[in-house]
């Protein structure tokens, strides 16, 4: 049974949607709890429990006999500010989905290689029937989805694929987006068959490589796009 959402989870959202699109500008402060507490229809206990979590997690700066004080969440934030950034995904501008495909970068081709060196043919059993793999945005979004994640739970470090659940409603509906275009299904297509020659060698080092030169070009064309469509 699914849990029933809190009032101060709610208002916990709100309060972070506001500051992403800026209604509470980084240097700002928020309102007083009586006047949140009034605006949510609450108890002024449930909206200092929302404003404690959301000190917590790096968005306020809370001061004894005064307002919090609204954060730069970039520099003072934590993985749970990116859990939010990505809940509030119609708040992310171009160039955080530029950072998030260079962290892709430093971090995909390592759990590749860690997945090849670890568990050669569970990662050719991954890749075995592409042959399968239908030439349409929504497959192609599956298939990546699901094999980045048992890539990175193949490597045998677990923090790797906490990080990747982080990103799942994200990464599809951008997944759909960026294959959507042919040219990029036929690059991905390719870097799957590399990889499966790689693995099926147990060649860890060069599947590594193989991943690192797939996921700069996905960047490069992600970049190029967006050129063009301005």
């Amino acid at each position: 049974m699914r849990r029933r959402e809190r009032s101060s989870d709610k208002i916990e959202q709100t309060l972070v949607k506001a500051i992403l699109s800026s209604h509470y500008p980084v240097g700002s402060t928020l309102p007083p709890e009586r006047e949140l507490a009034k605006t949510f229809e609450v108890g002024r206990p449930t909206v200092r429990e929302a404003i404690q979590r959301l000190e917590k997690d790096g968005w306020l700066t809370c001061r004894k006999g005064h307002s919090p004080i609204i954060n730069d969440y970039w520099s003072k934030g934590n993985l749970t500010t990116l859990v939010h950034l990505l809940h509030h995904h119609e708040t992310i501008t171009e160039d955080f989905i530029v950072y998030l495909l260079e962290l892709r970068i430093s971090l995909t081709p390592t759990y590749i290689r860690d997945a090849v060196a670890a568990s050669q043919a569970k990662v050719v059993a991954e890749l075995a029937h592409l042959e399968r793999l239908e030439n349409e945005a929504e497959s192609y979004a599956t298939f990546d989805w699901q094999l980045q994640r048992s890539l990175a739970a193949l490597s045998h470090n677990p923090i790797y694929l906490l990080i990747l659940n982080s990103f799942h409603t994200f990464y599809h509906e951008m997944a759909i987006n960026y294959f959507a275009i042919e040219e990029h299904r036929n690059l991905s297509f390719q870097f799957y068959n590399d990889l499966l020659a790689m693995a099926l060698l147990g060649d860890a080092a060069e599947a590594e490589m193989v991943a690192r030169n797939a996921m700069e070009n996905s960047l490069t064309l992600w970049k190029t796009r967006k050129k063009v469509e301005e």
